[in-house]
């Protein structure tokens, strides 16, 4: 390659923004699309998966990126809205080839493949593959070791074949900052073969965190895909809500399997939930909101409510209760909003500020009522309470609009008619 040529590490591309020519982005990379060509031949560069709004992928070809510089990519402004199918000849950069072990050709080394790097021909806006960065050898010594090295792409052999348990470390660091919504799209368009994997090797939090974004098939089939001990734990790391859901989806006996490797607790939480019609306040409640016991004080709530793993609409209030205060606790008394507890001084006893005026929920509202209730009192999470008066859980906001939604929401275009003109992809 000429000196001064452009070259890119892919991974370098992951999450990087899109701009037009008047500097409005319009997306970010999310993958490279790549065509393999006979061997020793590197492969070219067809274009990149750019996600703009709505999170929908398009293409993006290569001939009408006119930069690729200073953490930004710069097109034509011509884009194709056209959702991104993947063809049988191309192969996804990210998704595909890294963490693949492919062998030196000049040694038969096995090696891993840590990034590749795609440089840009002379005199013309056509690109290929040209580098790959690999570290040699599998073992553990040896990553600490950081035996690697850049080769050509001439200099490894192996990509064109299947590839049984590849790993998925490099690609999940790649990813790293992507909020679970956004790794869930990233897990929804690969293979199932390579999805399997990635979620293989997500810790167990954050692959509950990812399965509670993705549509019900993807959930069903990870989780299928793992070893029944660890689907129990992620379905204990999971909101127990959304937990529930996933465990209807399943046959009778794996649903039963599972709850039996559950910790006593968890299942019977679960079986609670399930046990509720689908769309009521019940089905829909998490069993886990923030419950203190009267003579608790607003500095223990405040306390509660700095938990970095609630979500903001648990995090808006809490509950006071007879003990015990696990659901179903004893006698619900009320609730306290956030706001209250910012005003109040820290000593104050959460049973002076409770809110008791508000009304509950019962277990068997239906959904519209939910809904309504919610936007009458300006809430962002309400109570469920049975007819003995104690508290069974918290319905939250997020999961009514959950369940409003059509339940292909999490797949369909949201930005239909959005003003990009469109023009032919070129592949």
């Amino acid at each position: 390659m000429p000196a001064g040529a452009p070259r890119v590490f892919v991974s370098h591309l992951a999450g990087v923004a899109v701009f037009d020519p008047n500097g409005d982005q319009v997306g970010r990379v999310r993958d490279v699309v790549a065509m393999l060509r006979l061997p020793g031949r590197p492969p070219r560069v067809l274009g990149l998966v750019v996600e703009v709004i709505g999170r929908r992928r398009i293409f993006l070809p290569m001939t009408r990126v006119t930069g690729v510089e200073s953490g930004q990519v710069i097109t034509t402004g011509v884009l194709n809205m056209r959702r991104f199918e993947q063809r049988p000849t191309e192969t996804l950069v990210l998704g595909e080839l890294l963490d693949r072990t492919v062998r030196l050709v000049e040694t038969g080394d096995p090696v891993t493949v840590l990034d590749v790097s795609m440089s840009q021909l002379p005199a013309r806006r056509e690109w290929e593959v040209d580098k790959v960065f690999v570290r040699r050898g599998r073992t553990r010594a040896l990553r600490r070791r950081g035996e690697t090295l850049t080769v050509d792409w001439s200099a490894v052999t192996g990509f064109s074949l299947e590839e049984q348990g590849q790993g998925a470390e490099t690609l999940l660091a790649t990813f790293e900052q992507l909020r679970p919504a956004d790794l869930a799209n990233v897990l929804h368009h690969l293979s199932a073969k390579r999805r399997g994997e990635v979620a293989a090797a997500l810790d167990d939090e954050r692959l509950a965190d990812v399965l509670e974004e993705l549509p019900d098939d993807d959930q069903v089939e990870i989780l299928g895909k793992l070893k029944e001990e660890r689907a129990a734990d992620v379905l204990e790391a999971m909101d127990p809500d959304d937990a529930a859901d996933l465990l209807s989806e399943l046959p009778e006996p794996d649903k039963e399997r599972l709850l039996d490797l559950m910790r006593p607790r968890d299942a019977a939480d679960m079986r609670r939930l399930m046990s509720y019609e689908e769309g009521s306040a019940g089905g829909l409640m998490t069993t886990e909101p923030i419950v203190l016991r009267p003579d608790a004080t607003v500095a223990d709530a405040l306390a509660r409510v700095r938990d970095q793993d609630l979500t903001p609409a648990l995090a808006a209030q809490v509950y006071v209760c007879r003990p015990p205060d696990q659901t179903p606790t004893g006698r619900y008394l009320g609730i306290i909003h956030f706001q209250r507890l910012l005003r109040d001084p820290p000593f104050t006893l959460v049973g002076a500020a409770v809110d008791s005026d508000l009304p509950t929920l019962p277990p068997d509202t239906p959904l519209p009522v939910v809904a309504g209730h919610l936007a009458t009192y300006n809430l962002l999470a309400a109570p469920v309470v049975d007819e003995t008066g104690s508290l069974l859980g918290a319905v939250t906001v997020d999961d009514v609009l959950d369940h409003l939604l059509p339940s292909d929401w999490r797949e369909r275009e949201l930005h239909a008619g959005m003003a990009l003109p469109e023009a032919a992809d070129g592949r």
